[in-house]
């Protein structure tokens, strides 16, 4: 699998996560092909998950139906 160029990704994370520094997951918009997700508390070294747009797709469909 190829890695996602993320030097211009745009992160953002839901509007329901609080502002307190919580356990916050952030999504990379615009990453051609790639839903990159990382850990808000840990933005400049933590690990990236670069998802599969299908297999995101897929992830937040099965939590909607739970």
């Amino acid at each position: 699998m190829r890695t996602p160029d993320l030097t211009h990704a745009h992160w953002t994370k839901s509007s329901h996560s609080g502002h307190d520094g919580g356990n916050c997951l952030e999504l990379a918009l615009a990453v051609s092909g790639f839903a990159p997700v990382r850990d808000s508390k840990h933005v400049s070294h933590g690990p990236v998950i670069p998802f599969t747009r299908p297999a995101w797709a897929a992830f937040v469909s099965a939590l909607v139906r739970s």
